[in-house]
This record gives structure tokens, C-alpha cells and sequence, in this order.
């Protein structure tokens, strides 16, 4: 037997339970993986609430972790027990002592990169590599404004967009995280609890605006993001933390400047083996390099997954979160 976290019903985080569970066999294509670190991200809470529904229940939560291969199934050919690896997608479940999942959403995991740091970047950086190197390929002069910037996300993506040579203004909720952010190559940053942020970009651009804004918060700030974004620019809205964005009348992006939109997913970028180990490739040469440091600022035991996801959605958490089995 083993312990990890499962839920008979979308909620809030007392939903959530740290229980015993049978250890799980891997079938021929599989590998049983012992977590040694757990990524906690805004998409395991959009399954515990039902924005993204589970098959079925009881359901695990979470696809990112770090460990060490237990066992593989029969037609493993790739890997073998004892190999250091790392997932960010595959079946909901890595909350949890052990996880199995499909050998091709693993990626080898180099020496030089802990288990911490791992499971702490490896969906969040995937996520940054595919916004500011194919939704968008970010140049160096390029003005882009990123919400949540002291984030997870927004962490890794004003350090990878300063060695870009981008100019990246992040949006914060306090002066703690504002330092944060332009202490991490954030070259300006506004805290849109005390300043009016469309008009903050207008005075920091010259009324210029912005050439992408990446959008991870959704429904709050998709009318901040149409008023920041220049003329034929581009809105990424790539997460929900606020609630999904709904009606969207195409007609407004006329009105705005023929503006362009998208809503990408790490799963529309990172959909096959190759690419994703590109992708993760690309990661770990920017934080071997020194160009990224990963900013790990809470842990929690996984029993206490509900108070970790509770900190995250009240914004009282900065860089990433990790769930410790």
C-alpha cells in the first residue's frame, strides 16, 4: 500500500484526501514512478473544482512531479528502474507517493537538476517556453506585459523574457511581489491594487502599448488586456485563476485595433514525445546556464495538498509551490 491525495467530488480544498491506496502495477507501456517532489499548479485546482472535469470518481489529482523510477512495464524500452525523470503531463495522479503513467510523458532528468527544482519548473517552464518561443516568438526590443509576474509562471517568465532582451512589465496584487518580480528582470511592474493598470502601460509605453500580453488570470483581466495591447497586437490568454473568459465578442477585437487572440495549452504545444523533451531540453540549458532560478517559496507535506491549493488561490504564495511525499 501507499498514500496520495483522491476527491469523490468537485469542491473546495476540503474535498481533498490523504488516503491509503493499493500501490500500483504498471502495464506493459508504463512506468511506476516514486515522487520525490510534487508540482502544485492552478490547473490541479481546475479539476478539484470541475472547470475541467475528471473521468471518473474517486479521482487522483496533479501531472507534475519528480522521482525515481520503481518498475516499467514490458514494452519499456527507454527507461529502466533507478532513473531519475521528471512528468508535467499524463494522467491525473501524481499527488501521490507513486504514480504510473505512459514512459512517453517522461523526461530524463539530468544530473545537474534536483528533484526540487524539477517538479518546481517543469510545467511552469514548458508552459513559458511554448508563450515566448512559438505562440510568440519574443524578440529582443519586444514590450510585453505579463500578469501574475511573480508567480509561477510569471517567475520564469521575466527572467527567460530578460534574456531575450524583451522588455516584460508584470502586473503584482503587492510591493512584496513587485520586488520580487523586478529583482527576477521584470523592467517595470505595476500593482493594479493601487494603480490603474491600462493607464500605467500607456505612461510606461508612451502610449505605445504593447506588442503580446500574456494572460493567465482570465475573466478579471481580459478587459485590461484588450486596452494594453497595440494595434494587429496579441493576446495569449493561457489560464483561468479569475474564472474562464466568456462572450467574447469578436467584434471587439475589430474595435480595439485588429487584434489578434489565442487560448493555448502546454497539452497544444507539448503533444508529442520529441517535442516535449525539446521543449524541456530548452529549460534545463536556461537554468544550467544560470539564466533562470527557479524560485521555490513554499512547501507543504502532500497530507496538507488542500492549505498548499488554499495559499495559491489566495494569492498568498509567490514563485512555485511543492507538495512533499
Amino acid at each position: 500500500m501507499t498514500h496520495g491525495i483522491r476527491f469523490s467530488q468537485h469542491g473546495g480544498s476540503e474535498v481533498l484526501e490523504y488516503v491509503e491506496v493499493p500501490t500500483p502495477t504498471p502495464s506493459a507501456n508504463e512506468v511506476l514512478v516514486r515522487n520525490q517532489a510534487i508540482g502544485m499548479n492552478f490547473i490541479d485546482i481546475y479539476g478539484r473544482e470541475g472547470l475541467y472535469p475528471v473521468s471518473s470518481f474517486p479521482s487522483g489529482l496533479g501531472t507534475e512531479a519528480a522521482g525515481i523510477i520503481e518498475a516499467v512495464g514490458e514494452d519499456v524500452q527507454a527507461f529502466s528502474p533507478g532513473d531519475r525523470v521528471a512528468y508535467a503531463q499524463g494522467p491525473l495522479g501524481a499527488y501521490s507517493q507513486l504514480h504510473c503513467l505512459p514512459a512517453e510523458f517522461l523526461i530524463p532528468l539530468p544530473e545537474s537538476i534536483s528533484f526540487d527544482v524539477a517538479a518546481a519548473s517543469l510545467l511552469k517552464g514548458m508552459t513559458v517556453q511554448y508563450l515566448l518561443r512559438q505562440v510568440h516568438e519574443v524578440k529582443a526590443g519586444d514590450t510585453i506585459l505579463f500578469h501574475a509576474a511573480a508567480g509561477g509562471v510569471g517567475t520564469l517568465a521575466c527572467q527567460w523574457a530578460n534574456a531575450l532582451g524583451a522588455r516584460l512589465i508584470g502586473t503584482v496584487s503587492t510591493d512584496e511581489k513587485a520586488e520580487l518580480a523586478r529583482s527576477l528582470g521584470a523592467d517595470a511592474i505595476i500593482n493594479y491594487t493601487t494603480e490603474d493598470v491600462v493607464e500605467r502601460v500607456k505612461a510606461l509605453t508612451d502610449n505605445e502599448l504593447c506588442d503580446v500580453v500574456y494572460d493567465s488570470v482570465g475573466k478579471d483581466t481580459w478587459p485590461v488586456s484588450l486596452d494594453c495591447v497595440k494595434r494587429r497586437g496579441l493576446i495569449v490568454s493561457f489560464g483561468n485563476a479569475s474564472g474562464p473568459v466568456e462572450g467574447v465578442n469578436l467584434g471587439i477585437l475589430n474595435q480595439k485595433g485588429s487584434l489578434f487572440v489565442t487560448r493555448p495549452s502546454l497539452g497544444g504545444y507539448a503533444d508529442t514525445p520529441s517535442r516535449r523533451k525539446a521543449m524541456a531540453a530548452e529549460l534545463f540549458d536556461m537554468i544550467e546556464r544560470g539564466a533562470i532560478d527557479v524560485q521555490i517559496n513554499q512547501r507543504f507535506a502532500l497530507s496538507e495538498a488542500g492549505k498548499a491549493q488554499d495559499a495559491l488561490m489566495q494569492r498568498r504564495t509567490t514563485g512555485a509551490t511543492l507538495l512533499i511525499p
